[in-house]
């Protein structure tokens, strides 16, 4: 309802009957609407979420699907085809339409000028001509003579004094009795009977007034006019209440909304992510440092160690590698295994990765 309307309505004169009737159609509007409002604010939510959520990247994803399975071969299948139409019918087409049906048509056009169309020409303009035009003019006078001479003068001597002579006499016979008959005698009849019936339509008016449009008119204005004054007042009142109530409705909605949202928030929301911040994240950090880095650590001093038990064996029962008499450095290609100044000893816990004793 609109707001300019319902001001309207306000300043407008009112009486016991709306009074009556407004605060309870409100009060049992407003009952009945605020749960429809709230369904329908829950449910626009849902769809919207739904919509949003779970259909359009399905629909996106069955729209790529469906390209990349149907579409896209298509269109190359579609390519392939026109390629191979091209190759295999349109070139060769061409090629034979231009080297060999345009000069056969050009040979054959040629022949048909000159063998058929050239005498064809010359018989039509030097004896078909002449001919029918003597053959024309010798029937239009012919059928001049026969059938158009022979009617004018039957019409100019016969038919047309014949057709005065009548006309003379009907106008006699006919049209001068008729006028006198209509002037003298059927006019003043019918002006006798048009006031005969005028009188009777009056008096039947009258009586159809008085036994159908009174009677109606009271009706209308003694009975239906107050009913439907009173339907429309009741019927205003009602959408008023209806939209009163939609409005009041949508605003509970948007509390309820807010209020669940809040109770949400603070019970699931704020918890999680208290527990995330205070107590999740200082244990992963604390497991981090203390377990995995440490673990990590001694794996990989493990590994050097291992690495360096390796080479001192293979040291013990095969040799230090040969170096070169004139190089005083290690063996550059030996390069997997540390040297003997930097590995291990016995009182030693030093390693090469790590550079730190370990006690």
């Amino acid at each position: 309802m609109d707001r300019m309307d319902m001001e309207k309505r306000r300043g407008e004169p009112e009486g016991c009957l709306v009074a009556a009737i407004r605060l309870p159609v409100r009060i049992v509007a407003l009952v009945v609407v605020v749960p429809v409002r709230l369904v329908w604010d829950a449910l626009v939510v849902s769809g919207r979420f739904l919509y949003e959520k779970a259909l359009v990247p399905l629909g996106r994803g069955l729209g790529l699907l469906l390209r990349a399975v149907f579409v896209w071969p298509l269109v190359m299948l579609g390519r392939a085809l026109a390629w191979l139409c091209r190759v295999l019918i349109a070139i060769p087409a061409q090629w034979l339409y231009a080297h060999v049906l345009t000069p056969l048509g050009h040979g054959l056009t040629w022949l048909c000028r000159t063998l058929i169309a050239a005498p064809a020409m010359w018989l039509y303009s030097q004896v078909l001509v002449p001919l029918g035009r003597a053959v024309l003019t010798g029937l239009r006078w012919l059928g001049l003579a026969l059938f158009v001479w022979p009617w004018v003068a039957l019409w100019r001597y016969v038919l047309a004094p014949l057709g005065h002579a009548l006309a003379w006499l009907g106008r006699m016979l006919i049209v001068i009795p008729l006028t006198w008959l209509w002037q003298y005698v059927l006019a003043p009849v019918g002006r006798a009977l048009a006031w005969a019936a005028a009188g009777l339509g009056r008096g039947l008016a009258t009586l159809l007034r008085w036994v159908f449009v009174v009677p109606l008119v009271a009706l209308w204005r003694y009975v239906l006019a107050p009913v439907g004054r009173a339907l429309l007042i009741v019927g205003r009142e009602i959408a008023d209440a209806l939209a009163i109530a939609w409005r009041i409705a949508g605003r509970v909605s948007r509390a309820v909304g807010r209020f669940l949202g809040r109770l949400l928030r603070r019970t699931f929301v704020e918890p999680v992510r208290w527990t995330y911040r205070t107590v999740l994240t200082p244990l992963g950090h604390a497991v981090r440092d203390h377990v995995w880095r440490p673990v990590a650590r001694i794996g990989r001093e493990v590994r050097a160690s291992v690495r360096q038990a390796r080479a001192e064996v293979r040291r013990a029962l095969f040799g230090a590698p040969k170096r070169p008499e004139h190089a005083a450095e290690p063996l550059v290609g030996d390069r997997r295994e540390p040297h003997s100044a930097q590995a291990r000893t016995l009182g030693s816990s030093t390693t090469p990765l790590t550079k730190t004793d370990i006690h």
